[in-house]
């Protein structure tokens, strides 16, 4: 099963490869995302970068965690 984040006002998903557990923890922590991310060299994980990607495209929108087979 593969867990995403899915914009209800756009009809728009994305799929990064991790747990339902950690994009829910990316979706109520963004903020400290965003600040990590500024002062990181390395940089973050790519289901982080893709996720926050996708979390600030759809900034102010209504988005939730979804799963699909």
């Amino acid at each position: 099963m593969q867990h995403g984040l899915k914009c209800e006002d756009c009809e728009v998903a994305v799929f990064p490869t991790t747990t339902r557990a950690e994009l829910s923890w990316l979706k109520d922590r963004r903020h400290v995302v965003r600040e990590v991310a500024k002062h990181t060299v390395a940089g973050l994980d790519s289901w982080m970068m893709e996720g926050l990607e996708f979390l600030n495209d759809h900034d102010g929108h209504a988005v939730i965690v979804v799963s699909r087979r």
